[in-house]
């Protein structure tokens, strides 16, 4: 248990904060007492987190309207921050992902995940890292990945790609940084549900019992443990540790496949009703992107 101040003197950016697992990871810092900003593409999305987690925490939580795909925005963004006052770290968090049948994939699909995951997280760790090593400050790195950079999965190929690159830019970097006081590291949940996720991994939500029943601790992950993590990797209480991916699934990926390899039973009709839902998950979305920021 961390006590109410333990990350008082810390800047965190959370990439993809207004949403799902960065939502919770940007709360929990705050109540730790966390200076936090939060990025992403909808900006009524983001504004309304913001108000929603500024009420009551110890922290102090903002917003930046951004493209994670476009270096300049990247770069623009950090910038802006920076003129306030240097971060001290990153959560590399912002995603994209949903299930299919590889050689139903199209290439805009495998972009649109590839660039959020993998070009995304570099150019933000890349925009945070130089500055750190321009101004000699020490900056702490943590990649949201999932067990899949050490199994594979089916059906979500482009994303265990994505992902395994990250982990290997994690390990890269934490040599190379390791003399200037950047620490680059990652985590590697198993199963944490939260409502996007579900709707583009689990859009019929007939797969649930069979996953969880293949933990080992028979049940999912809940978010404060997740937080909790991230929450170390980003305190002064592990200077030592860097170039590693911790997973943080109960054991799933030691024990059973922790993939999505049990997909191959679904019929066409099953894969066809999960692409309509995924579709409607995807066009809300793009509904509450804005282009404006206050």
């Amino acid at each position: 248990m961390f006590e109410s101040n333990a990350l008082a003197n810390k800047r965190i950016l959370v990439t993809g904060g207004g949403t799902g697992l960065g939502k919770a990871i940007a709360e929990g810092f705050l109540r730790l007492g966390a200076t936090v900003y939060i990025c992403g593409r909808r900006g009524s999305v983001l504004k309304e987190t913001v108000k929603e987690l500024g009420v009551g925490t110890g922290g102090d939580i903002h917003y930046r309207l951004v493209d994670i795909r476009s270096s300049d925005g990247i770069e623009k963004m950090v910038e802006g921050i920076w003129s306030e006052a240097p971060l001290t770290g990153l959560i590399n968090n912002a995603a994209a992902n949903f299930i299919c049948p590889t050689k139903d994939l199209t290439p805009r699909g495998y972009e649109a995940i590839r660039s959020t995951v993998m070009d995304g997280s570099f150019y933000t760790t890349l925009a945070l890292g130089r500055r750190w090593i321009e101004s000699g400050l020490k900056g702490s790195v943590v990649s949201n990945l999932v067990t899949w950079v050490v199994t594979g999965s089916a059906y979500v190929v482009p994303s265990a790609m994505a992902k395994g690159a990250v982990d290997t830019m994690t390990k890269s970097l934490a040599v190379e940084w390791a003399r200037y006081g950047i620490r680059v590291n990652a985590v590697a949940p198993g199963s944490f549900p939260t409502e996007g996720a579900e709707e583009k991994l689990n859009p019929m939500g007939a797969f649930t019992d069979s996953y969880i029943n293949s933990v080992p601790m028979e049940r999912a992950g809940r978010l404060d443990e997740l937080v909790n993590l991230m929450a170390f990797l980003q305190s002064d209480g592990c200077d030592y540790l860097t170039g590693q991916t911790i997973a943080l699934d109960g054991a799933h990926h030691l024990a059973a496949p922790s993939t999505f390899s049990f997909l191959k039973d679904m019929s066409e009709q099953q894969w066809q009703t999960a692409r309509e839902s995924i579709k409607e998950s995807i066009d809300k979305e793009k509904g509450q992107r804005s282009i404006s920021c206050s």
